[in-house]
């Protein structure tokens, strides 16, 4: 029988597209003052693996990736996909997005992105929230899925991931005394 337990806590990233005109550096500062410290921000990455956002946001858009100091909950990540949802309208023009926010936790065995869309590879978490298992963790390293995002699904991505799944380990354990 199995015996029911607390998950351990997860690293809280951010996947953050957007034009370089945006106000990039006014976000960080709002989800610092409501999520905590940002403990990594990675260098801004073109965003050329998809042309979804362009009718929208427009061309030429960037991403980077950001990871916080504290490690929350697992099931924080509904009621923090609703406040970067609400974020996305802030820094909106004229009803489209300048910015997109895709919330996510790192864990020891997955990557999970936070969506509002469902489908069936899609858990539902509550309050319109998805879980979009999008990487997993098998033989030192990430690997993909068929559903897999491209951009998230890259070597150079991957790598990054494994970088910042390593980094949270180290701090888990401090944190447990192990």
């Amino acid at each position: 029988m199995s015996r029911v337990q607390e998950p351990s806590a997860v690293r809280l990233f951010m996947g953050l597209i957007y034009k370089p005109d945006s106000c990039i550096d006014q976000l960080l500062k709002m989800l610092e003052e409501k999520l905590g410290a940002i403990n990594f921000a990675s260098e801004e990455i073109p965003f050329n693996h998809s042309s979804y956002y362009a009718i929208e946001m427009g061309e030429g858009l960037l991403r980077k990736i950001i990871t916080f100091e504290k490690l929350i909950r697992r099931t924080e990540i509904v009621e923090i996909k609703t406040f970067t949802n609400n974020m996305e309208k802030v820094f909106s023009y004229e009803g489209n997005r300048t910015i997109n926010i895709d919330p996510g936790y790192i864990a020891q065995e997955h990557l999970i992105l936070a969506t509002g869309k469902g489908y069936s590879h899609r858990p539902y978490l509550g309050s319109g929230v998805y879980a979009d298992l999008t990487l997993v963790y098998m033989n030192d390293e990430y690997r993909t899925l068929q559903w897999t995002y491209p951009d998230y699904g890259n070597e150079k991505m991957r790598i990054l991931f494994k970088d910042l799944r390593n980094q949270y380990v180290s701090q888990l354990k401090k944190e447990q005394n192990i």
